[in-house]
């Protein structure tokens, strides 16, 4: 799928995925990880847990005022 057809927020996902995926807690690099993405509707949230020291990171963003 051309990355014109990707919602925005699919694209920031991806983005994640491929060039932030070294834990800053442990030196970790996840080569073979992804960011996760949930929404409420107002809110996306990325995540990405760290498979070698459980340390969670997220990312999120407002949708609305």
């Amino acid at each position: 799928m051309a990355s014109t057809n990707r919602s925005p927020f699919e694209r920031l996902r991806n983005q994640y995925s491929e060039v932030d995926l070294v834990c800053p807690k442990c030196g970790y690099d996840d080569a073979d990880g992804e960011w996760q993405a949930v929404t409420t509707g107002g809110v996306v949230q990325y995540r990405h847990i760290c498979p070698s020291c459980g340390s969670i990171r997220r990312r999120t963003i407002s949708l609305g005022p």
